[in-house]
Order: structure tokens, then sequence, then C-alpha cells
């Protein structure tokens, strides 16, 4: 199989606004989402797989994080959820000619650019959905679609499981992916000690400094 244009969407929630349940104070919080944004992105920049970054958000942290790796910047104005951010990174896509895309959020901060490659290689024909649960098998991690707008997404809906039904309502071939490293994102406040556990050395210190 030829290799497939691929994009990457990282939908990213206003930093004000994110990792609620976490309980850390805003400054700690906002640190935390521009670490792993920043982790999210560098990981992504250095795939051989993806050809093109989009970051959609409306906050200016974010895109002042992004320049640093070439993304395109999508501003979402009315901030209406993931599915809404996803489909205006879409739109640009399909404009530019791509044939898949991947979704990542921004709380992956373990992903590696091998993960990546992993996922990428699962695609079995041209239409295809490949799904990464998060590792409570409650969401999306990583959502490869081909051709771009191949379906719609539906996170923050059991979405794994809606996203794999779905493709098959629209006959399209799909599998369950379990990457590890994509897998473990941060919601909750075991989350740190358990990415704290598996850090990379890089963000290993500013962890430790947000548990303190």
């Amino acid at each position: 199989m030829s290799k497939l244009r691929t994009g990457a969407i990282v939908p990213v929630k206003t930093f004000s606004k994110a990792k609620t349940r976490l309980n850390l104070s805003y400054e700690k919080t906002e640190d935390l989402c521009k670490m792993m944004l920043e982790e999210v992105l560098q990981t992504i920049s250095q795939s051989d797989v993806i050809e093109k970054i989009t970051v959609v958000s409306k906050d200016e942290s974010a895109f002042k994080i992004g320049k640093k790796f070439d993304v395109v910047e999508i501003y979402d104005e009315k901030e209406q959820g993931v599915n809404s951010a996803v489909a205006m990174a879409d739109k640009y896509f399909l404009d530019e000619g791509f044939g898949a895309t991947i979704v990542f959020p921004q709380d992956v901060p373990l992903m590696q650019t091998e993960d990546i490659r992993t996922l990428y290689d699962f695609q079995m024909i041209d239409k295809c959905v490949l799904v990464v649960p998060s590792r409570r098998f409650d969401g999306t991690n990583a959502l490869f679609r081909s051709p771009v707008d191949v379906m719609e997404t539906h996170y923050d809906e059991d979405s794994y499981k809606i996203h794999l039904t779905t493709a098959n309502n629209k006959s399209v071939k799909s599998a369950l992916v379990l990457i590890r490293r994509i897998m473990l994102d941060v919601d909750e406040p075991e989350d740190l000690q358990t990415i704290l556990k598996y850090s990379k050395p890089s963000i290993s210190k500013m962890l430790e400094d947000l548990l303190i």
C-alpha cells in the first residue's frame, strides 16, 4: 500500500477549563496542560507518518506552543467540543487533499513516534477506521480515519465503542488497537502517579513538582 498523506488533529480545550478532575491549582493545571501539549506535538512532529499537524483551539497559549512545531492553527471561537473541533480540521485536510487523519488528545505525554507508526501500519484497505481506547476503555485516545471524511466522530459518548459501531454501520473495515503509551492519558489524580512511573526524563521533574 502506498503511503497516505496523513495529517494529525489535536483539539485543545482552553487550558483554564481543562482537567478539573485533577484538583490542582489553576497555575499547576495550566502548566501541566502546556507541558503535555508540547510533548504530544513534539512527538507527532518527529513522526515519519504525519505530514502536517493542526491544532484546533481558542487558547492563544496553545497556538504559541504550536508555533514551535509549524502547526496549522485553526481558531475554534465557539469551542463547542471535540467533535466540532475535529470537523473543522477535517475540512482543512480535505481541502488540502490528504488521504487520512489521526486525532490525538493533548494528554498522552508518554506517546512515542514508534507508537504512531504502529497505529498507521494497522491500516487494512483504503477505507479504514482504527481506534486506540483510553486505558479505562471509556474513550478514544487516537482515531485513524481513511479517507478523512469516512465518518463523523463521537467523542464524549463512550466514544471508542461508538466509533467502531459507526464504522461497522458504514461497512468500513475497523479495528481496536491497543497501544499502551497512547492509552495512558491524564484525567484523574492517580493518572499523574501512573504517568510519573513511566515518564520520559524530559517531563518527570515537572510532574514531581506538580505532585508536591
